[in-house]
This record gives C-alpha cells, sequence and structure tokens, in this order.
C-alpha cells in the first residue's frame, strides 16, 4: 500500500495541466495530500502549501507523489536530485509515469540504502485476458474525449459522486494512474500490451448488479494520433451502455499535436457511437460534459447552452456545476 499523506511534487511543470496528476490528487482526494513541493521554474499550482521535504515529513507526509505527467514520461537529472533527497529523508516515492523509478540505478540504490520504497502504478499486476466480447450483466458508462486531458476523469469521479450521493450503485473504475492514485485500485491501461488492453478494460468491469453503474475512466481520443488505440480499447473492451462526450472548448488543436485542430462534437459522436455499437449494439450519447475552466461564468454559460442547443443533448461543466444532469440521463436510459 502506498503511505499516505503525500507530498505532491511538481518539480519544473510548465502550467497546470501539466501538473494534472497532482491537480486530480488535490481535486478529489484532498485529505490525501499535506502540501506541494516546487523547483525553481515552476509555473504550476494546485492551491497546496509549498513546503521542503522536512516541513512535509513534520506534517505526517510519506510518500513524494510524482504529480507530473509530461509527454513521455522522462525523470530529469533536476528531478533526481529531489528524488534521491526525499528518500534520504525518510520518503517512500510513488510515480506513474512511464520511465519507472525501479529502472534509476540512483533512486534503486538510495531505496536500498535508506529502506524505503519506490511504487510504479502504471505497471500491470495482474496477466489480463484477451477480451472476449462476452456480454456483462450491469451497465457501463464512458467518456470519451474531442481531445487528451479535457476531464473524462473528472466526468467519471463527478456522475460517480452524484450517484452515490443519490443512494445509486455506481463504482469509478480507474485506468491511469491519476485516477489509481486517488482511489488505490485499477487498470495502468497505456502500460498494458496492446493485445489484452480491451480484455483488461473487461476485467475492470465484471458482472454486476443490474441497476450497478461502472463509470470507466476515460483515456486519450479517437482523434489523437498518438493516444487513439487506448480509447478504442476503452470503447470494445467497456461495452459502454452511455457514452459521454467531453470537451475543452478553448483549444485550437490536439493537444501536443499543432497541426490536428480539434474536432468538432458531431464528429465525435458519429464516429464513437458505431464503433460502440460493435460491441454494445444499444450504446448511445447521452451528455456532453465540458470542461469551462478557462472561461468565466458568463462565457461558461454561453458555451454550455450554445452547445445544449447544437447537439440536443444535457450540456454540462460536471466539476463546476455538478453531474446531476448527467446522471439524470443515465437514469432515463
Amino acid at each position: 500500500m502506498i503511505q499516505t499523506p503525500y507530498l505532491l511534487f511538481l518539480g519544473d511543470a510548465p502550467d497546470n495541466l501539466a501538473a494534472k496528476v497532482a491537480q486530480g490528487i488535490r481535486d478529489w482526494n484532498p485529505d490525501a495530500a499535506v502540501g506541494q513541493f516546487r523547483m525553481e521554474g515552476c509555473k504550476a499550482d494546485v492551491g497546496l502549501p509549498d513546503m521542503t521535504l522536512e516541513e512535509a515529513s513534520a506534517a505526517g507526509a510519506g510518500t513524494l507523489v510524482i504529480g507530473v505527467a509530461n509527454r513521455g514520461g522522462v525523470i530529469s537529472d533536476a528531478w533526481k536530485e529531489v528524488l534521491v533527497a526525499a528518500i534520504e529523508a525518510g520518503f517512500d516515492i510513488a510515480s506513474g509515469l512511464h520511465t519507472l523509478l525501479r529502472n534509476e540505478n540512483a533512486l534503486q540504490s538510495a531505496a536500498r540504502v535508506h529502506g524505503q520504497t519506490l511504487h510504479d502504478v502504471r505497471i500491470p499486476t495482474v496477466a489480463y485476458p484477451i477480451a472476449t466480447g462476452v456480454k456483462r450483466t450491469g451497465k457501463r458508462c464512458l467518456a470519451i474525449g474531442t481531445d487528451c486531458s479535457v476531464g473524462k476523469m473528472y466526468t467519471g469521479l463527478a456522475m460517480d459522486a452524484e450517484m452515490q450521493k443519490r443512494g445509486m450503485k455506481s463504482t469509478f473504475r480507474p485506468t491511469g494512474q491519476t485516477g489509481i492514485l486517488i482511489t488505490g485500485r485499477g487498470v495502468p491501461l497505456d502500460a498494458v500490451i496492446a493485445d489484452f488492453m480491451a480484455g483488461s478494460v473487461e476485467y475492470l468491469t465484471p458482472d454486476n448488479d443490474p441497476d450497478h453503474w461502472d463509470h470507466i475512466e476515460g483515456q486519450g481520443s479517437l482523434f489523437h494520433v498518438s493516444y487513439s488505440g487506448v480509447t478504442l480499447a476503452l470503447i470494445h473492451g467497456g461495452q459502454p451502455d452511455a457514452l459521454v462526450l467531453a470537451h475543452e472548448p478553448t483549444r485550437t488543436h490536439m493537444r501536443g499535436l499543432p497541426d490536428y485542430p480539434i474536432p468538432k462534437l458531431e464528429d465525435l459522436r458519429d464516429m464513437a457511437l458505431p464503433l460502440a455499437r460493435i460491441a454494445n449494439p444499444r450504446a448511445q450519447v447521452i451528455g456532453v460534459s465540458v470542461n469551462t475552466k478557462a472561461l468565466d461564468d458568463a462565457e461558461a454559460e454561453a458555451c454550455l447552452r450554445e452547445i445544449e442547443d447544437r447537439m440536443g443533448l444535457p450540456a454540462v461543466d460536471p466539476y463546476r456545476h455538478g453531474a446531476g444532469r448527467l446522471v439524470d440521463a443515465l437514469e432515463a436510459i
């Protein structure tokens, strides 16, 4: 088990989006973190107290969690200095990066000498099966995005929280590093061998009560040429009964791909639904989740109204305004 509370390591993140792991933990499991550690030049801030290693240790932190998700999952030499110092100060280290802590000699040596633990949460711990496509009992909802990092995880967490509040049967099913660090369980889907990705989603969302909803954490985007494969595995392995379209309205191009424009919501709907109906002919799109963080209140209201009028679906920011209308749409299925 990963020791809590955490000290969230923001490193030298260039913006808040790069620190999305830390932000997700801060937003959805705030009691799990006592502070943040920022290096010189860091431009991210998740709203926790800035702490030195000594201050965090005195506050009870047991694990330094790498809260940055950079392209390629690189651990820089500057980061390693801080991580080694943290190990020497008595911290375990947890990371969801593709670069594994256990493969970094300096970290491995320091952990061995000081008796600390390195947690690589992006390592599959189960021999997942190949997908069979057999229909499972229970119901499943999946958020799919026009791009990466638009709020798919927040959508699932918000819908699950609303259903729990209503006394409905619901479980959030993490498929990425942030969700796993928030809940302590899940499948690190983008680290699963390709032939077994859909099978791992079947494993994650087994047979359940007929009125139970699994909210599967979305990943990537069908339109993102770097990460579309993981999205399709979620669609086919998850066999969703309900799809929620997730969108960030201020983006002009796909994250990390300046030559690829953001697709229209209509294009996402029209591409995703036929793919979903291969595995579940009853699949339907039930709403739109819009990440309005970059908009003020009036702009957000106008944006949501325009999308709702255009798409004929409830359009909400589930984190800013609550997921009630999306859950209403699930109940109507």
